[in-house]
């Protein structure tokens, strides 16, 4: 059953990609730890905000540990890209939103894809995390639909 089941979300993750891999945003992933240097990370989160500006697209961070996922989704939510709704999941305590400036949403992404560890990995607990932080652009639907 779970073979069948692990064929199926490959099926349906090659049918997105085929989907979405003409769209100038469809490459913009990226794991944490990665190795690309301080500048080559502006460079990346430069090309995602020009992405999430003109394009219906959003980001998310997703982060596992031994107590879950955690989310953050960034959707512009202004046709000048200035302003975005931030989304960030926790499967203990649910979506929280709040309202953020480009600015922080830079910062923001900057610090997350720039650290030298996955943000599950810098918590102490018991049990080891061996996935790391995933870093992607999804269409906006995608991330609402959560």
């Amino acid at each position: 059953m779970s073979s069948e089941h692990e064929r199926q979300q490959s099926r349906l993750r090659s049918e997105q990609i085929e989907q979405s891999s003409d769209a100038p945003w469809a490459d913009l992933e990226l794991t944490v730890p990665n190795e690309r240097s301080q500048l080559s990370i502006v460079s990346f989160v430069e090309c995602v905000l020009v992405e999430l500006t003109h394009e219906e697209v959003g980001a998310e961070y997703v982060s596992a540990n031994v107590w879950g996922a955690k989310r953050t989704q960034f959707i512009p939510i202004d046709d000048n890209g200035e302003m975005f709704r931030k989304r960030y999941y926790d499967e203990r305590l649910g979506w929280h939103d709040s309202t953020v400036s480009r600015r922080a949403v830079r910062e923001e992404l900057i610090t997350r894809l720039t650290r030298s560890s996955s943000q599950a990995t810098d918590r102490s607990h018991d049990v080891p995390v061996d996935n790391p932080d995933t870093f992607s652009v999804k269409p906006a639907r995608e991330l609402r639909m959560r």
